[in-house]
């Protein structure tokens, strides 16, 4: 016997004790996807014969099969399940998940159950229970297809066991094989003029037949077409319409998913009692007039059309008025009304028309879900749900949508065919200054950014955030962060070079230099480290661009924010200064054109450090300094005059003066990065990453481009805007390396805090994998502010030399990878929960206790 069942399905097997179920599943399924009431036993009691266990047994055997079918598991429960009540909860549980429960029935001669049962130590019971499973077996034989089994395959024999094929097949709506291109057509209603027209201006050459013949349609070379339904009613060529989409169906060049009116008109044709109502009349109308074998064309047709399909590795999901995520890729009734219909409230409008639940604004799926049914104004991408019924019949426009591109193609209607019951075409009233999506974001829902999450991320698989961090982060961002629409990406932090071995020092070029060569990258990129504040710029080229990318209304063109999103500046004329500045800059170095972009991200430095740090300094750096010297200074008043007279008095002050010179050289370091700030002009800004564009995530250029691209700025506003030095290093090339060494010699020497190593790609891959997309490595002197005024002395070198560089490295891996996600996400429009997923993720990622000196 050959048995085919669904790819996702509920197996159940039916049989007495002793029928072989177990050897049988064993033989034609995963261990994975059997789950046995005897193990759940086993499970619960330790005993897998504790028949007083059986009612917790299968509780967990219930619950396992419910967590299995959610995600779109086969899943085979082996029991006996010869009484109704038995079979019920599974059939239930079919039902909840959208899969179809299927049946093996194990229906052999008794005398095989009680030969088997005679032979099995394990099996303490008489033979009457063999009976009576037996008896209740032939009793439900008869009522397993009314109990709501839709596939009920019956082995009589032992032969039958042992020479039965199982085969799955894939459900009719799994498509994920076919990649597309596809052109995605809306509701068209018998609007066949438009349709041939939208047809043309995607590319497809359409040769139209004589009356009563069927149009040929030739498609572009690798694309196919497919319809959302509602190829009927209302319009003034059904028949036509189709025609054309019968054909291309059938020559392949299409697919088509029905929609509530031509299942409505298929209904009818069928000799159904519907009501005519909704241009059903029209319709029958015209088909009157078509020949019996065409109406029977289209009646066979319709019916065997698939409620919805889901394509390109679960990528795309297409349906005439949406699908949930929970039935994407599943057949049920429910599914298939769903499909047809959506879901309402129950509830009737003004109009008489249903109250329409809006499942879009809950959908969290990763697919994208292509859908018609209602009218819209225009299309809108929502939750990455999209409808493209623009109404044509009613007036409006036949919308198409290009996949993968997610370019809308529209044709305006000829004329209006038919008045819709609600008025939907919002003509001559201004539009609504927010989009859907962007209303929907003014509310970010909790359970998007709380508990413990793992994020995937491109770079860097999955990235686990604990639910003690998530809730520090929603901390900060609740209370200190900018408008969270701004934010878009947050910059990783960065781990320091290898611990230096050699003399009087902690860093070293010649360590960051190993680490990139061991990893088997041989150039690297030295830049010079500003000692500023990290700091995020977000601009746009005027308000209007703020509004319809970012949302933002009344808050002006752009953002400067620091990396743990609060806003860079305290003034805000100063920020719109500094704003109008670089959006100048823009201007004058065409950046605008030169990337067909309306909008930037990039990444600085914002000096001086003072800007942002002025009461850091003051609390705690320049409070130790000022302490330091004052009880040094005293103390060597006191000591002073007794250094002649006792031998411990003089080391002691010649110690004295070590630590005073340590503390001078300690404040002489932070003050050379604090000056005051009275007008813009006072600033500097240091680009150094150009990170998003609209359309782009610039991670695929090396460094050097985003360098020379950045210059570029400098020369339109010199006095705000500098340009960072750079340098390649060779690292397999001992004269090259010993040109780097020294260019951070000459950098440190001079007061600069150091400078960052990066290897020349944006994202470098090493021996393991992702590696450090950049270390810093800092001057002696600069440390002094780290590490405190006398960590140069020969003790605290050594034991601040045994500092763990692994928790920092991995943290700086992480962030990095969720950064460019977010990017990613927010470039590909995706709903801003999904961007500020990583963003969040990076903030709360930042509460993990690492060496904040490092």
């Amino acid at each position: 016997m050959r048995i085919t069942i669904p790819e996702l399905a509920l197996v159940v097997f039916i049989g007495p004790s002793g029928a072989g179920k177990s050897t049988f599943g064993m033989k034609h399924f995963k261990a994975t996807e059997l789950l046995s009431s005897d193990h759940c036993r086993g499970l619960v009691s330790d005993d897998e014969n504790a028949q007083w266990a059986t009612t917790d047994a299968f509780d967990v055997l219930h619950f396992i099969a419910a967590k299995r079918l959610a995600i779109g598991k086969l899943t085979v429960v082996d029991a006996t399940n010869v009484q109704p009540e038995a079979r019920k909860p599974l059939v239930k549980l079919a039902r909840e998940f959208h899969c179809l429960p299927v049946a093996i029935v194990f229906d052999l001669p008794e005398r095989v159950y009680h030969d088997r049962n005679r032979d099995r130590v394990d099996r303490n019971f008489g033979p009457h229970v063999i009976r009576q499973q037996s008896q209740q077996l032939h009793r439900s034989l008869r009522r397993l297809q009314r109990e709501g089994f839709r596939h009920v395959f019956v082995l009589r024999s032992v032969e039958d066991v042992e020479c039965a094929v199982v085969e799955r097949q894939p459900l009719w709506n799994n498509r994920k094989h076919e990649h597309g291109p596809f052109d995605i057509i809306g509701d068209v209603h018998g609007c066949y003029e438009e349709l041939v027209q939208l047809l043309g201006q995607l590319g497809y050459q359409v040769h139209e037949a004589s009356a009563g013949g069927t149009s040929v349609v030739a498609p572009p070379p690798g694309r196919q077409a497919i319809f959302l339904g509602d190829l009927v009613d209302r319009g003034p060529r059904v028949p036509d319409v189709l025609r054309l989409v019968m054909g291309m169906v059938e020559a392949g060049t299409a697919l088509c998913v029905p929609g509530n009116h031509d299942v409505k008109l298929m209904r009818k044709l069928s000799g159904k009692d519907v009501q005519i109502t909704h241009g059903l009349a029209e319709s029958l109308a015209q088909l009157d007039e078509e020949p019996e074998e065409f109406r029977n064309g289209v009646t066979t047709f319709i019916d065997k059309l698939v409620s919805h399909y889901v394509l390109d590795d679960g990528k795309l999901v297409v349906a005439h008025a949406g699908m949930k995520e929970s039935m994407q890729g599943r057949g049920s009734g429910k599914v298939r009304e769903f499909a047809l219909f959506a879901e309402t409230t129950g509830e009737t409008d003004e109009f008489g028309l249903p109250v329409r639940y809006n499942w879009a604004a809950e959908y969290r799926g990763k697919a994208m879900v292509v859908y018609g049914h209602t009218p819209v104004p225009q299309p809108e991408w929502f939750n990455r749900t999209i409808n493209i019924d623009t109404g044509c019949v009613f007036g409006g426009r036949l919308t198409a949508l290009r996949y993968p591109e997610r370019e809308l193609v529209s044709v305006a209607a000829k004329v209006t065919y038919a008045l819709p019951a609600k008025p939907f075409l919002s003509a001559g009233t201004e539009a609504p200054a927010l989009s859907t999506q962007q209303r929907d974001d003014d509310m970010l829902d909790l359970e998007d950014v709380i508990g413990k999450r793992i994020i995937s991320t491109r770079l860097h698989h999955t990235v686990t955030i604990r639910e003690e961090n998530a809730i520090a982060a929603l901390e900060v961002m609740s209370r200190f962060a900018i408008n969270p629409k701004w934010l878009l990406y947050l910059p990783p932090t960065m781990s320091p070079s290898e611990t230096s071995q050699q003399l009087g020092l902690l860093e070293h070029p010649a360590d960051a230099f190993a680490y990139y060569r061991h990893e088997g990258i041989p150039h690297v990129i030295c830049e010079e480290k500003h000692m500023g504040s990290r700091a995020v710029v977000v601009i746009c080229r005027d308000a209007e661009t703020a509004r319809k990318r970012f949302g933002i209304v009344d808050e002006g063109f752009g953002a400067c924010f620091t990396r743990t999103g609060r806003r860079f500046f305290n003034e805000p004329a100063l920020e719109a200064a500094l704003l109008d500045r670089i959006r100048a800059a823009l201007t004058g170095a065409n950046f605008w054109a030169e990337f067909e972009s309306d909008w930037f991200c990039l990444d600085s430095e914002l000096m001086p450090w003072s800007a942002k740090a002025q009461e850091l300094v003051k609390q705690q750096y320049a409070a130790v300094g000022a302490a330091g010297r004052a009880s040094l200074e005293a103390a060597g008043r006191i000591i002073e005059p007794l250094r002649d007279r006792a031998r411990d008095a003089g080391e002691l002050f010649d110690r004295v003066l070590e630590r005073k010179v340590a503390v001078d050289r300690y404040a002489e370091a932070y003050r050379r990065y604090c000056w005051p700030v009275r007008s813009i002009n006072d600033l500097k800004i240091a680009f150094f990453h150009l990170l998003a564009s609209e359309g782009h995530v610039h991670i695929d250029k090396a460094h050097t481009w985003h360098m020379d691209t950045l210059a570029k700025l400098a020369a339109f506003d010199p006095q705000v805007i500098i340009v960072t030095k750079q340098k390649v290093i060779d690292v397999t090339n001992p004269a090259s390396e010993a040109e780097g060494i020294g260019w951070w010699d000459e950098l440190t020497s001079r007061g600069g805090e150091g400078m960052v190593v990066k290897p020349l790609d944006f994202v470098a891959k090493g021996r393991r994998g992702l590696i450090q997309p950049a270390v810093k490595c800092r001057g002696r002197e600069y440390l002094r502010i780290i590490y405190g005024p006398e960590y140069t002395a020969s003790e605290h070198l050594e034991r601040l030399r045994s500092r763990r560089l692994g928790p920092k490295r991995s943290l700086a891996l992480r962030e990095f990878a969720l950064g460019i996600e977010a990017l990613e996400r927010f470039v590909r429009r995706e709903p801003l929960r999904r961007v500020h997923e990583c963003v969040f993720g990076v903030l709360a990622l930042e509460s993990e206790p690492v060496d904040p000196r490092l």
